[in-house]
């Protein structure tokens, strides 16, 4: 989350080598993250006596720009920002800036405060966060971004065993900006997971209530950065185009394994099956095991009794491996 400072007393923050730095690109839209800890007895946001207030920081106090305020039901905000901010507010504790049709000029440093008071005189301040919001420009290498959860669940990955989990799967830990051009193409996830800047995100395109709320604009949520070694989430992969092929059999896990072996392959990985979904257009209406012990199978053209609203990479579960009920995806490097 963004660098996190309690005080009592009016001060004008510096910048320094650990605020947050957020990604957008132009015309796009962002979340500036400013989540608050609440102690006991202090209010929350929608209660009388407590505002909100973002500010764009400029060289020094007197080019600040204000950026938008909040207090209860009332909300405004300002010059170039007007009707182009507003605040998450997922729950009590979420003061974050949604910026919509993200420009060059609001590239910049950000300051989030959470103020005990109406006016600017008033001395307690619950907390100030700053951020900074970079513009990128950028042409993304080919590749497929694919959400990832271990056997044991969701949320269950700090930032070491997400990179880990990545590697196993023969992709790695997304970038803001492979994600940000993956959301861009459709991909809609409401589970948040690792990126690769150490900050945790995901991706909507179809804004609900259980994923920021139904009024929230799409794009990316932004939880900010997270302890990366005691922070739980899932993570988001990258793989780059396929090296080989699949082609599916039928089996428990251990035969299926085994069977891969034995036509000079290897069973095929989770990043495997995304990147030849996406970058071939592979398409079979077969469940089948992959490496870390799921059963999945790849849909390019939606049908009844596959895939019938979307093109999707399916995901059944993580079946007990004595069964025989499902293929095998294998995966054979192109010589």
């Amino acid at each position: 989350m963004c660098e996190r400072v309690y005080v009592f007393m009016h001060a004008h923050l510096q910048d320094t080598e650990n605020t947050l730095r957020v990604y957008a690109s132009i015309s796009s839209n962002v979340t500036l993250p400013c989540l608050v800890q609440h102690s006991s007895g202090m209010m929350s946001f929608g209660s009388n006596g407590m505002r909100v207030k973002w500010t764009k920081l400029g060289a020094d106090e007197s080019l600040d720009e204000d950026v938008l305020t909040s207090m209860g039901f009332h909300k405004k905000s300002y010059g170039r920002f007007e009707d182009r901010v507003f605040l998450q507010d997922t729950h009590d504790e979420d003061a974050s800036l949604v910026i919509t049709d993200v420009s060059m000029d609001d590239m910049g440093r950000y300051r989030c405060e959470v103020i005990n008071g109406m006016e600017d005189t008033i001395q307690e301040w619950i907390s100030i966060q700053t951020c900074r919001l970079n513009i990128t420009i950028f042409s993304p290498p080919p590749g497929v971004v694919f959400p990832y959860s271990p056997p044991v669940g969701r949320y269950n990955l700090n930032f070491h065993e997400a990179e880990q989990a990545c590697l196993d799967q023969d992709a790695v830990v997304a970038s803001f900006d492979q994600l940000y051009e993956a959301w861009r193409g459709g991909l809609d996830w409401c589970n948040a997971g690792w990126l690769s800047d150490g900050t945790v995100q995901y991706p909507i395109t179809k804004p609900r209530e259980p994923c920021g709320g139904a009024n929230a604009v799409a794009g990316l949520r932004n939880y900010g950065l997270r302890d990366k070694d005691t922070s739980l989430f899932d993570v988001f992969c990258f793989a780059s185009a396929l090296k080989g092929e699949g082609f599916p059999e039928r089996l428990t896990y251990d035969e299926a394994v085994q069977a891969c072996l034995d036509d000079d392959a290897e069973i095929a990985k989770v990043g495997h099956m995304f990147a030849a979904w996406k970058l071939q257009g592979y398409d079979r209406c077969d469940a089948g095991w992959l490496a870390d012990g799921s059963v999945r199978y790849p849909i390019s053209t939606p049908r009844k009794n596959c895939s019938p609203t979307e093109a999707a990479v399916r995901f059944i579960g993580f079946p007990d491996k004595s069964q025989k009920l499902y293929g095998v995806y294998c995966f054979k490097a192109q010589q």
